[in-house]
This record gives C-alpha cells, structure tokens and sequence, in this order.
C-alpha cells in the first residue's frame, strides 16, 4: 500500500478508523471521530480514541452549543480557521462526511444555510427559509423533490476557496477579480488562483469597492484605535482601558496582528483573536484577506501614472483571433499600417452614438458645458472650479444657447430614413494658434466646414495680444498675414453663438484645444482622439496625421508651410464618417475592449428561457452618465447607508433599470466612498455632479474645516469610528445576499495623494519647461522627482481583497 501524502506545513493527525466508525457510516450517521480521546463512551456506546487536540476541539465545541443552546455547528464554524489547523486530505474526506445531513435526524439542525442570530452571533435553524423537514407556519412536511434538492445542494453548497496546494506566481491583480466574475457569470476562463466549487450554484455576484481600506489595518501599520475602549480587570480586580490599536512591544514599535505584507504572493487567514475589534466582524464573512495589485503605467519599471480601479474592473479585454494577431505585419513600412478591413462587417452608426460623454470630456480636460449639470448645487459648484481656473464668463468665455440636454434631441418623425446625422447639423472645427507675450496659446485662424464638407466659415483672427512667436512651421500663420486683420475673438464668439444651434454637433481632433482658443462651450462634441483610441489609453492620444495614414490612407501636415486648418477640419471630419458606415468598434482593434455589461449581456442564465444576464452599477452621483451608462440598471446615492439599501433593493428586484421596468439583476458593482472620504482620499475634483454631495458628506461626517482647500484626515479613534461604520456597511450587505452569490469586496487603490501632488508639478514644470529658462523654473524636474513618483505609485498600487460565497 502507498503512502499517503502529507504536508509539513498542516497538523499531522490520523484519521479515526474502527468498527464504531464503519457502522456509524453504514446507517449513516454522524462519524464519531470527534469523541474525546480517553477511554470515553459516545452516545452509541462506542469507544473512540483521537489525537488531543481534537478533543479539545470537542470539548470546545460541547461547551459553545450547551451556551447558545443548539445542538449542532453551523458550517462557517465547521471550518478551519487558519491554514495551519486545517487537517490532511485523508482526514478531511472523512470528516467531510460529517457535513451531510443525517437521515436519522432532524435536518433543520443540521442545516448550514440558517441566518445568524442577533444575540449570539451564530447560526439560527428557525431562521432557515428554505427547510426541508417541516414549515413552521402550517407545519406541514414538504415535498420529497424539494427535501432531495435541498440534500443536493447542502452536499455541493458553492464556495471560493484558496488551496494550500495552490502555487501563485505573482500578485492577485484587480483583472483576476474581474476574471473571476466573468468565469462565475459568463464565457471566462476557470482562474488558477482560487478554487471555485459547484459554480453553476452560483446564481449573482456583488462586488464592491470600498476605497480606504488597506494591508496596514490588518498587520499593524496602521493603527485602529477605538473611541469606546474596553474594560478588563487586572489582578488585582481594579478596571484598565484597553484601545483597540495594535499591541505595541517594549519599545514602542507596533508589533504585526497578521503575518502579511504587501510583498506576499499568498493570502492570510482572518482570526480574530489577531484583529482589531472594529474588523472582527469580517470573520463571519470571509475567511482570508488576499493582498492585491492595481494596474499602473511605467516605462523601464518607472511608474509615473495609476489605471482607474473602476475603469479596469468595468472594461473588459476582448481576446484577439489569430487573423487579429496576424494583422501587424512585419517589413521596412515607415508609419502605422493601413487598417485591414478584408473580414469587416460594416455596421452603420448614427453620429449620435459618438457624443463623448461628461466623463469622457473631463478626462480630456473639456470644459464642461452648464447644461451637464441638473442641479443647482452642481451648476455652482461647476461655476465656482471655472472661475478658479480663470473659465468663467467674467473671464471672456461663452456658453452655447443650450438650456439641457434634452433640447438637442430630435423626433424620430423629422430623421430621414438611413441618415447618420440623425437631423442634427455636423460641424468641424480646427483652429490655428500663436504664442502671445504673456506665453499663453492664442486664436489666430478658425475653420469650420459642414458636413458635405464645404467651408462654413474660415477667418484670421487678430488677438488681443502681442504676438510673441507666430509657431509658423505648425500654424502656417505669418506676421503679413496678420497685418490688416481686424476681426477679434469677440466677433469670432458672437458669429458662433448665432450659427451652433442645440441641434449643433462639434467634431475635431484634440477639440479641446480648438474651443480653449475659442474660450468658448458645447455639450454636444465628438474628438476622433476619443473615437481612435491610444493603445495605452488615456490621457494618450493618436495624432491626427498617423489616423490620416492609418484609416484614411491620406499624407496630411506635410511640408514646412505648417498646417492647414482647413484641411485637419475635413480630415477629423473623414474619420468620423468613416465610423458612421463601419461601426462602433472600427478604428478600436488594438484597445480590443468593452464593458463587462455588455459581455455579460450576451450570456444566458441558466435553467431560463434565454433570458439574459443584467448588471447593475451603484455609486455616488449619477453614476448613468459615466462606468454605468452600459449597465441595466444604474442608481444614484448620496451616502453609504443609501448604497446599502439600493444593494438590497436590486437583489429584491425591485430596481428600476434604463426601460422603466424593474429587473433582476445577476451583477452589482458598487462603491462605499465615506471611508475614503475621511482618509483624505477623494480624488473626484472634476466631477461636478459629485461636488455637492461630498460637500454635503463632509458636513454630515463633521469634517468641514475652516479653510476649504485644507486637506482631510482622521486619524486615531476617529478612524476607528470611520473604518468600523463601513465595516458595518458590508455586514449589512452580507446580510441582505440571497445564498448562494458571490460576495467580492476590493479596496481598489492606496493612498493616492501623494501621486496627485507630484503628477500637479511635473505639469506645472512642462508648461514652464516650454516657455522659460532652466534657472527661471519654479519647479524642476529631476530624476529624483521621477523616483519618488515611482515609488509613490508602486506603494497606491497596493490593496486588499476579500472573497467568499454567502
């Protein structure tokens, strides 16, 4: 006979095996390998002997079920706390047994899917909805087909579990969450890194992001003191006060509650007795705190920017045929290879489906038109940041006459038929600018040309402003050109308002550019920046001249006479009809993604009539404009608490998805943000529709400071009262998941401020760097700079993760 294999790294105990044994295993009963070790008589009569440890465990056991008066264990406490207690695989597969519910006895106590109860913390059978023995309000016994599905399903309950036999190379990083769900809900591949059991049971998933939770709130880094410190008696019987920070050696240092660092491959078991008091409660729901990693950008391992954790976890990645990896061939060609169109299914596309949404402008650092904006506190607050930037109308901007963005919206009884413009007026725009004395981008030459591509309008304009360098190799504008000008921007901004109409669309490359010239707004615009996106993503952009080579098979910007702003207008102009006719996802093959909303949209649930699978995404401010204009249904909130009443209000099916209609949703992605808040680490400063709210939060949570612009924090007992309400937040969750879901909570990113501080003075030195001397620099740039960016990044990309199954 073989050996059986052990690991060192588990307890070493044998597996009970004797007549008592086998027989209890032949009628089917409990398996008496849990009997004190000593010559000690179990019910039956047996004697049994096992290792000591194991008695103890029994009498453990004995003396929490004589306290909570149950006669049995739920199975969250049947199972090892710690990888270190967890018992062989011979041993395991015997015990294992003892999970089945007994013939011989009543299955509500042995039902491992009962609730919790409030006074003692465990598992109450009356509380199960789902009992198989007898209804406690008619008191009538169920069906032998409902008792024989509830036996299945308790012998193959769903679980995500971490095997010790597993070997991770690397980090968890926020795609393999991702690919978690996609391979729990839809057409994913099975992970490597977890262990997933019966996962057909698995019927929704709930993910939530709760920023501000970090590794040092588990290892001691971070201390967690609590304001209501406990009472314990000394020796002498007088009371001493303990905190709930960690302990602290002699000499002070903070000793590591769990043995885990940001360096580790391998989760850490959760215990309590290695928490502090306001984590305890994530015992009850996860049974491993998983260290993970966020995307970052670097070069040659320097990191200089952070990916968005939403964005990341929301987009999913598009596996490439083997045609699309043969699509970059290799040869002495200079520039971007001609778009291969050979096996493409045109597919038409009004030019509405192109309007970049607010998001989308605010990361191409648009000025936002008024008309985004619903609210009179958002309007303001929209107001206040354009007037601190020096964009206001007192700072000679203008608004387009649109009230809201419902004025732009055209019947489907004025569209002719098969028309892409979908009855609204397509202008491009390109303008050329110059270096006034000040160093500041003036307007110099505009052009706009309809969409039959004739020239609406075409002028030099002459600034206000000396001109200190006329850029001629790149605006093609001379000092004679200029010479007998007398059109000013104002009468640029007066001939615009009366020609853009709300029916008006505004389309360019880098369009940004053109209006700060213009220093004027527009809600309605389409950027080919944003429409071909950069491989890397934003903030990187493709230059107008390799989608000219690219897609239109065009040489434009050539020569040393500079550009033509006509010309660059009817180029930007191209691409976009050229994507009308091809379709959404043309001009996108090497990003190559979507929204994991829509690849869940084309799988099915099962056991239905190909009905398919909804997401749901629930955030702070509306979150329909930005990551959850692809989802279901999208809901608003204005704090944490209403976070958690939306959770369980779209698990009841209640949530009203985009048709008007209430859906039952598969997918929920959601964010808890007061945490982050407290910590200091919002990082929505462009968001208007979020501005009021986080006003509003801050007063609620009593964080308004006197200066405005000083920074947030809390620290000590106030952070224990902000961790422990969001710690309270996702046990209300939990509490509210029908069984069987899947319960993902990620803490996305680390502390981003620094990385915000450093990023605002490296653009603050490439705008000086372009104009003034090295030794007239306010800031300068170094390599010791670009270290401490690094570092800064590689420590925000560190965070923390919990999965399990309720």
């Amino acid at each position: 006979m073989t050996k059986r294999k052990r690991n060192d790294y588990y307890d070493k105990e044998s597996v009970d095996v004797g007549l008592g044994a086998t027989l209890a295993h032949l009628r089917d009963e409990e398996h008496p390998s849990t009997a004190p070790s000593t010559a000690a008589n179990d019910e039956e009569g047996w004697t049994v002997v096992s290792s000591k440890r194991r008695r103890k465990e029994r009498e453990s056991s004995q003396d929490d079920r004589e306290n909570d008066g149950r006669p049995h264990s739920s199975r969250r406490e049947r199972r090892s706390t710690s990888a270190e207690a967890r018992e062989p695989r011979d041993a395991r597969r015997d015990c294992s047994k003892e999970r089945r519910p007994s013939r011989s006895r009543d299955h509500n106590n042995h039902n491992p899917f009962a609730a919790k109860s409030e006074a003692t913390g465990r598992l109450s059978p009356s509380a199960n909805p789902f009992s198989t023995r007898r209804n406690s309000s008619d008191n009538k016994v169920t069906s032998r087909e409902e008792r024989r599905k509830e036996r299945k399903l308790d012998r193959h309950y769903p679980a995500i579990e971490h095997s010790h036999h597993a070997r991770l190379q690397s980090h968890v990083k926020l795609v393999d969450l991702q690919s978690l769900v996609l391979y729990l809900l839809a057409d994913g591949n099975a992970p490597q890194w977890v262990s997933v059991r019966s996962r057909s049971s698995i019927q929704k998933v709930v993910m939530l992001m709760v920023p501000g939770l970090d590794l040092g709130m588990f290892n001691g880094d971070t201390a967690l003191i609590s304001a209501q410190p406990s009472q314990n008696l000394d020796k002498d019987g007088s009371s001493q006060a303990q905190n709930d920070a960690a302990p602290s050696a002699e000499d002070g240092a903070l000793i590591k509650l769990l043995p885990i660092s940001p360096d580790d491959f391998y989760p850490a078991a959760l215990r309590s007795s290695k928490l502090p008091a306001v984590l305890k409660p994530l015992v009850d729901m996860f049974e491993h705190v998983w260290p993970i990693k966020a995307p970052g950008e670097h070069r040659a391992n320097q990191y200089h920017r952070l990916h968005s954790p939403i964005h990341t976890m929301l987009t999913s990645q598009i596996p490439k045929t083997q045609e699309e990896k043969h699509m970059k061939k290799k040869g002495n060609h200079k520039g971007p290879m001609p778009q291969n169109s050979k096996h493409w299914d045109n597919k038409r596309t009004r030019v509405t489906q192109f309007i970049a949404s607010l998001t989308d402008q605010q990361d191409s650092e648009y000025v936002p038109h008024p008309a985004w904006f619903t609210t009179p506190e958002s309007k303001e607050a929209a107001l206040q940041r354009r007037r601190a930037a020096k964009q206001s109308p007192d700072d000679g901007w203008v608004d387009t006459n649109v009230a809201s963005l419902g004025d732009g919206d055209v019947s489907e009884s004025e569209i002719e038929q098969g028309s892409v413009t979908a009855g609204r007026r397509v202008l491009s725009v390109d303008c050329e600018m110059c270096k006034a004395e000040n160093d500041e981008f003036v307007l110099t030459r505009v052009s706009f040309l309809d969409w039959d591509g004739s020239t609406v309008l075409d002028k030099l304009v002459k600034p206000d402003l000396a001109i200190k360098d006329y850029l001629t190799q790149y605006s093609g504008i001379t000092a004679a050109m200029l010479e007998d000008v007398t059109t000013t921007l104002s009468d640029i901004q007066k001939e615009l308002l009366a020609l853009i109409t709300p029916r008006t669309i505004l389309v360019g490359h880098s369009l940004n550019s053109d209006l700060n010239a213009l220093k004027l707004t527009h809600p309605f615009l389409i950027d080919t920046g944003i429409l071909f996106p950069h491989p890397r993503g934003p903030p990187y952009k493709q230059s107008l001249k390799w989608l000219a080579q690219k897609y239109l098979h065009r040489e434009v910007q050539k020569g040393s006479k500079g550009h033509d702003s006509v010309e660059d207008a009817r180029t930007a102009l191209d691409l976009v009809k050229q994507k009308c006719e091809k379709g959404p996802t043309w001009g996108t093959g090497d990003t190559n993604a979507e929204s994991i909303f829509k690849r869940l949209g084309r799988s099915t649930r099962p056991k239905s009539n190909n009905e398919t699978r909804n997401g749901a995404v629930i955030d702070w401010g509306e979150p329909n404009r930005g990551h959850g204009n692809q989802a279901t249904v999208s809901i608003g909130c204005k704090s944490d608490a209403d976070v958690v009443e939306a959770i369980d209000s779209a698990l009841k099916g209640s949530a009203v998805g985009r048709e008007g209609a209430t859906e039952n949703v598969d997918f929920i992605w959601a964010r808890l943000r007061e945490l982050e808040l407290c910590r200091g680490w919002w990082d929505d400063a462009k968001s208007a529709d979020v501005e009021a709210i986080r006003q509003f939060a801050l007063q609620r949570l009593d964080l308004t400071k006197d200066d405005p612009d000083a920074d947030v924090e809390v620290r000590g007992s106030e952070l224990g009262d902000a961790v422990s309400r969001t710690i309270k937040h996702i046990a209300q969750i939990y509490e509210s998941l029908p069984r069987c879901t899947a319960f993902i909570v990620y803490s996305g990113t680390g502390d981003p401020r620094e990385i915000r501080r450093l990023q605002a003075m490296q653009q603050q030195y490439r705008r000086e760097y372009q104009t003034k001397n090295w030794d007239n620099l306010s800031v300068k740039w170094t390599d010791t700079e670009i270290q401490a960016l690094s570092k800064a990044c590689q420590e925000a990309r560190n965070g923390v993760a919990f999965i399990g199954v309720k």
